[in-house]
């Protein structure tokens, strides 16, 4: 049985792996980048599928080759089969739980389960980091001490963190260049519980990295956050439009080059 999933989830897993033509590994992957995008999108790096891409529900799907239909349509039935299997079984059996400084029930994690699962983590010596960019939360340790700040819009795409600087001593890279904590807004229990769109509790943690030398984390670029509780997406010329506007979004926020922004839009058009 896969590490971390029920018995009843590992028979579907095995289903989807056989008719999907994919290793139970790659399934997997795929199934943990669903949960942690609520079960409405995903970021993934498999590559039994192609490398990186992005998938949200409702028609949006990005792979690697990006005039590969036929890969898009089998990452996106892919994607909706374990959205669907999130919502309808028990798949991650329950975890014990720990106490944080901010009283959340976080099982094998440091940071308060309200902020969900963080697209990057990591740390060295006594201070921590965990990175949300679907609800703009930054969450850090020093010396078990938790703290969480609103990002705002920063995009967070890297992490230094100096060994030989004070303790807890990291700085995060934006498009709007280096910054630290001491600029940003930190939050309170009340705060951190009424963040918005919060992905699903986390069930599984990857292991962290602690390195003597300097550290340098990519955080993978997020989708527009998506309600947990959206409605599946309208039928017909309404969900070519609604994904349309999704697109104009990403390309004003730089997710999408001018080429890739054309290109998808002309597609969705060519359906209506």
């Amino acid at each position: 049985m896969e590490p971390g999933v029920t018995a009843e989830a590992q028979q579907v897993i095995s289903d989807i792996s056989a008719r999907y033509g994919l290793s139970q590994d790659a399934v997997v992957a795929m199934l943990y980048a669903v949960n942690s995008g609520g079960g409405t999108m995903a970021q993934f790096n498999i590559p039994e599928l192609g490398g990186s891409g992005q998938w949200m529900r409702g028609g949006m799907t990005m792979v690697g080759d990006m005039f590969n239909n036929g890969l898009k349509a089998r990452v996106d039935g892919l994607c909706n089969e374990l959205s669907q299997l999130l919502n309808t079984t028990q798949v991650f059996p329950p975890a014990a739980t720990t106490s944080t400084p901010f009283g959340y029930a976080a099982p094998n994690t440091w940071w308060p389960a309200d902020l969900g699962v963080p697209s990057s983590s990591g740390g060295q010596n006594d201070s921590r980091y965990a990175v949300f960019p679907a609800t703009r939360r930054l969450a850090t340790q020093v010396n078990g001490v938790v703290r969480v700040f609103d990002t705002g819009e920063h995009q967070i795409g890297g992490v230094q963190q100096q060994q030989s600087g004070p303790p807890g001593t990291v700085s995060f890279t934006s498009q709007f260049g280096t910054f630290d904590t001491t600029s940003l807004r930190e939050l309170g229990v009340n705060d951190v519980a009424a963040t918005p769109t919060a992905a699903p509790e986390p069930r599984h943690a990857a292991p962290e990295q602690f390195d003597a030398a300097p550290q340098q984390f990519d955080a993978p670029q997020q989708f527009a956050p998506v309600p947990d509780n959206a409605p599946p997406a309208p039928a017909g010329s309404d969900a070519i439009i609604a994904a349309i506007e999704q697109l104009a979004g990403l390309h004003q926020r730089g997710i999408l080059s001018d080429d890739e922004f054309s290109v998808k839009k002309a597609e969705l058009l060519g359906r209506l």
